[in-house]
């Protein structure tokens, strides 16, 4: 079974092509193929840049155009050129996408169907930048490939668990019916860390109380019990919750109403504000990328200073999770910063000596991957684990595919006509 996965951002497309046997393996398999579209480089031109399981490297640019052209582009690489790893589209048994917001509709992984794609299309108010981009890299696969059977896997998802009483913010009751909730975000990313946690504990995911920290440009943390998220810090949109590389995270409401009452903001300007031009960066002065704040830290106060409240906020909010989950086994740290920065999971772990959590320091200096840094007599592990997004999607479509082979057979045959036709 081929599977491929299709990973859009707001301005990057990443694509990966897996195969899977009979059975899942226990470790998430290199792809037959990997391609990651950039759209931020200068003069408008796309950077596409291939790799091949067999060691085979691409980088080209594209023409500028829609995400749906450049998508088009990327996908053919597959069959066509020195990069292609199959001899035709009909190869390939299923297409999974990542889809930011599911709204209140969607609690797992479903088959794309119209009624599938008319609800990811009006969620795209909530996800402006997001839930279009899934869409068309959703039309994209039905022009090129026809009736190639279609998953839909939601970042939202796996937050469906939260209980009412973390899901409904104190506003009237009346706007939590018209939509306004809590749904919570890097879904696919949490699901797989605390499935990935139990299989580096060698003990079963669904009996741990976890917080999972993905702490990248955006960060989110989820606590999470008998398998489930029980509570996370982003909300409504990806906003809420911890400082991130350019956006605030939680703050006082009224600060809005201030700005614009006093300072003449409008909602473009406010949501730029918040979202572009806070968090790290608008602390720093300097940039929303933890790397090049650190370095400037030593002899900069304002860089300092965005660090020292991005982990202030970080235990903050580590604690809170602490809180509802009532102790704690392991946390986790995953993304690009909580991968790669030793010295932030170094400066997280030492608000906590009173739940006993002790760090082997030459551990964590190391940046491992998928290994328990916390010392031999700390009360709870820590563990640094490498996110495989692209591989959760491609599972949740190998799971669907076993739940419902009827549905998978019935498109495969109406393809396999397309194609002779």
């Amino acid at each position: 079974m081929k599977i491929l996965v299709m990973n859009a951002g707001s301005s990057s497309q990443k694509s990966c092509l897996y195969e899977v046997d009979s059975a899942l393996p226990d470790e998430a398999p290199r792809p037959l193929w990997q391609a990651h579209a950039d759209w931020t480089k200068e003069k408008g031109q796309v950077e596409l840049k291939i790799k091949t399981s067999t060691g085979k490297e691409h980088t080209s640019e594209l023409e500028p155009g829609s995400h749906g052209q450049v998508v088009k582009q990327l996908l053919q690489t597959l069959w066509q050129g020195e990069a292609r790893v199959i001899d035709s589209p009909a190869e390939i048994t299923l297409v999974g996408h990542r889809v930011v917001h599911g709204g209140p509709h969607y609690q797992k992984s479903v088959w794309i169907t119209p009624e599938v794609k008319q609800t990811i299309d009006r969620l795209k108010s909530f996800a402006p930048l997001h839930n279009p981009v899934n869409l068309e890299g959703i039309q994209a696969i039905e022009e090129l490939m026809g009736d190639v059977p279609q998953v839909a896997c939601f970042d939202t998802a796996f937050h469906s668990s939260l209980p009412p009483h973390s899901a409904i913010y104190p506003l009237p009751y009346a706007l939590y019916e018209q939509g306004i909730r809590r749904y919570g975000f890097h879904g696919i990313s949490h699901q797989y860390c605390s499935r990935r946690a139990g299989e580096l504990l060698q003990r079963d995911a669904q009996s741990l109380r976890l917080v999972s920290c993905h702490l990248g440009n955006g960060c989110s943390l989820a606590a999470i019990q008998d398998g489930k998220s029980i509570e996370t810090t982003m909300g409504f949109t990806p906003l809420e919750g911890l400082m991130m590389g350019t956006r605030s995270g939680t703050i006082d409401a009224s600060i809005l109403f201030y700005l614009q009452r006093e300072h003449g903001y409008d909602t473009d300007r406010l949501e730029t504000l918040l979202n572009k031009q806070s968090g790290l960066r608008g602390i720093s002065g300097i940039s929303g990328d933890v790397r090049q704040i650190m370095e400037e830290g030593q002899h900069n106060e304002r860089a300092q200073l965005a660090m020292d409240i991005y982990v202030y906020r970080l235990r903050y909010f580590i604690g809170a999770m602490v809180a509802v989950l009532g102790g704690l086994d392991a946390l986790l740290f995953t993304g690009g910063v909580g991968e790669n920065s030793a010295e932030i999971r170094a400066r997280a772990c030492a608000g906590f000596p009173y739940l006993y959590l002790k760090l082997d320091q030459q551990k964590n200096n190391a940046s491992p991957v998928d290994t328990d840094i916390a010392s031999f007599d700390s009360a709870v592990r820590v563990l640094v684990v490498h996110t495989e997004e692209d591989w959760e999607i491609a599972r949740d479509c190998w799971h669907l595919a076993q739940q419902e082979p009827a549905h998978l057979a019935q498109t495969h045959s109406v393809q396999a006509r397309h194609h002779n036709d």
